[in-house]
């Protein structure tokens, strides 16, 4: 072999050696180089997922509790004005009660109560909504008794007319007829006071019975969990000397501690009694035709009576007609 093949062996060798070499070291680099990372789309795609429906609960959770903080407000609103309009409605009755000579006990009550029902509500003390939804059956008692005091106004105003008309009529008339307008103002009190005393009605036989939620009775003593309904049964006697008419009989039931129970949206009221007003529970019309008749008057209180005697009054026109008790063990 000659000295060019030679060369020529030798460098292909070298060629060889070098490039088992290189596939070598790139092998041994193979093996520290890092490992594809599996596809975690999948893992991404489920977490996302439940971010999006957490936020959309608490998106929905959050729009219902404004809706109804919302709704919650405008109906505390809307009672706050109706207290306010029934408030100013109140001033008026008082000042135009008070002007024309009525008692006006009842309505300043009235105006304590609701100034400070409405004082709750501002505070937030009572603004839930079953707050709200209680003061609303509150409110119609209380447009109920606006509409009795503005009768009781219209009848005052008739009264100051016909006072004023007879007191004009008096003075033209008094220095020509004064001692025969005296004499005939005299028999006619006299008169007047005779028949009514002779046709004043009077009540016996007075029973007072706890009627529970099956129609058991029971008279006279009782406990709360026997009472649903109270019944109260009296006569109206006989009398012949009475006007026949219609009678309307105010039926007052007095507590322990000498309140008596009053409910507007119950029926309860007031009348004149001896120039000042009082209350009354409850009130029943009869049709009085001299005859003796037997009255029966259902009450419900809707709440437990108070332990201890109670006193029941019955009034009709002026004056009391009889009484009766009952007692709550």
């Amino acid at each position: 072999m000659d000295t060019n093949d030679q060369v020529e062996n030798t460098n292909e060798e070298q060629n060889q050696e070098a490039q088992n070499s290189s596939e070598s070291q790139y092998e041994h680099l193979e093996e520290f180089a890092p490992k594809k990372s599996k596809n975690m789309m999948p893992v991404f795609l489920v977490v996302a997922f439940i971010l999006m429906a957490v936020l959309l609960y608490f998106f929905v959770q959050n729009k219902g509790l404004k809706e109804e903080v919302e709704t919650t407000q405008a109906e505390l609103n809307s009672t706050v004005l109706q207290l306010d309009s029934i408030g100013s409605e109140l001033d008026q009755k008082i000042l135009e009660i008070t002007r024309l000579g009525g008692d006006v006990d009842t309505l300043l009550l009235v105006k304590a109560e609701l100034e400070a029902e409405k004082k709750k509500l501002l505070t937030g003390r009572s603004s839930n909504r079953r707050a709200i939804s209680d003061l609303k059956d509150k409110v119609d008692g209380y447009q109920e008794l606006l509409v009795i005091k503005d009768q009781e106004i219209k009848v005052l105003k008739e009264q100051n007319e016909v006072l004023f008309t007879e007191n004009t009529t008096l003075k033209v008339e008094k220095n020509q007829l004064s001692d025969s307008i005296n004499s005939i103002a005299e028999n006619r009190d006299q008169l007047s006071e005779q028949v009514a005393i002779a046709s004043t009605l009077k009540v016996t036989g007075m029973k007072i019975f706890a009627v529970n939620s099956k129609g058991k009775e029971r008279e006279n003593e009782f406990r709360n969990r026997h009472v649903e309904n109270l019944r109260i049964e009296f006569i109206v006697n006989e009398n012949r000397v009475a006007p026949i008419e219609g009678k309307g009989l105010l039926v007052r039931v007095i507590a322990p501690d000498n309140n008596v129970l009053f409910d507007v949206t119950r029926g309860s009221g007031s009348f004149n009694f001896e120039g000042r007003e009082m209350f009354y529970t409850a009130k029943k019309e009869i049709l009085y035709d001299r005859s003796s008749q037997k009255v029966t008057l259902l009450y419900n209180k809707g709440s437990e009576y108070a332990l201890g005697k109670h006193t029941v009054e019955v009034y009709t026109d002026d004056y009391m007609m009889g009484r009766g008790s009952f007692v709550v063990k």
